[in-house]
């Protein structure tokens, strides 16, 4: 049996403060709008937790068996790497995420759906299929498409369109379209956070064939694209801050910028990729900051 400190390490708990930040955004504008449900809340954080240490299980399994999980490769150890979890313990845990994953998005489109068509059920339950087929299609099987380069938008469509977006629907059963703004904003800072991730690796993925974007544009260009990525990830949320009705408190989420705009500069100016490992919390840490101020600067 694999320890639960192995476990642990498999699950990657920093990059779990990433998802929270997707369903607290689309819960805290829900609220603003004075449809936020407990219930809908604590389903939708739920599966999205489940959704996303799926992903990571199912990310380790694919770069162990595709070899880019190495002792070359920077940042924490990974427990399949390490042989503290088996592949078949690895499958078995997989398939038991995927399956926590169904019942729990399950349940969430029951509550959160009650009195609407079966046909925004049916879309919903497409979407949560689509999330779970992502998850174990970014690095498992044949053309995973993390090793692809398409990794990035996924990421964008998934931790923020679909996320910030569709956690308001399940609230408000409707979509306005100044959500899409904040939507834009957790895409563009969430896949900030797997572009540092990409430069980190992008030697050793470059040398074992992981076509992630970092490795088809190069260090510069994924620099640049970094800092395109949060400053748009910014814009857009000030843009949302300028038409909502809201206090002078709105404009709180502001403070959180400041360790936005010190992921841009240390990126810059890094030349070591094994410095940027830490940013990789950092910024998801940062993320979650910024969706809880700018929730709470709403309703304030």
């Amino acid at each position: 049996m694999a320890s639960v400190s192995a476990w642990l390490v498999s699950f990657r708990l920093r990059t779990l403060p990433l998802a929270l930040s997707v369903i607290i955004t689309g819960s805290f504008l829900a609220a603003y709008r004075n449809n936020f449900r407990w219930n809908v809340f604590i389903l939708a954080i739920t599966t999205t937790l489940f959704l996303q240490i799926l992903s990571n299980l199912a990310n380790d399994y694919g770069d162990t068996v595709s070899g880019v999980d190495n002792k070359e490769r920077i940042g924490p150890q990974r427990s399949l790497q390490a042989g503290s979890i088996s592949l078949s313990q690895m499958k078995t845990a997989i398939m038991l995420f995927v399956i926590l994953s169904l019942i729990s998005g399950v349940r969430l489109i029951i509550v959160a759906m009650s009195g609407l068509k079966i046909s925004y059920s049916l879309l919903f339950l497409t979407l949560g299929i689509a999330a779970i087929i992502a998850a174990l299609k970014y690095t498992i099987g044949r053309n995973p498409y993390g090793y692809t380069g398409f990794g990035d938008l996924f990421v964008f469509i998934f931790f923020g369109i679909v996320g910030v977006m569709g956690s308001y629907f399940l609230y408000t059963h409707q979509l306005t379209g100044i959500e899409f703004m904040p939507a834009v904003t957790m895409g563009c800072f969430s896949t900030g956070v797997l572009n540092l991730n990409n430069l980190r690796d992008i030697e050793n993925d470059s040398a074992l064939g992981k076509q992630t974007l970092a490795v088809k544009i190069g260090v510069t260009n994924a620099k640049i694209y970094h800092a395109l990525l949060l400053t748009t990830g910014m814009l857009t949320a000030v843009i949302y801050t300028f038409f909502a009705e809201a206090s002078v408190t709105k404009w709180i989420y502001l403070i959180a910028f400041i360790g936005i705009i010190r992921s841009i500069v240390v990126v810059m100016k890094n030349t070591t990729p094994h410095e940027l490992d830490p940013e990789l919390k950092k910024l998801a840490i940062t993320t979650l900051l910024f969706s809880l101020l700018f929730g709470a600067g709403l309703i304030l």
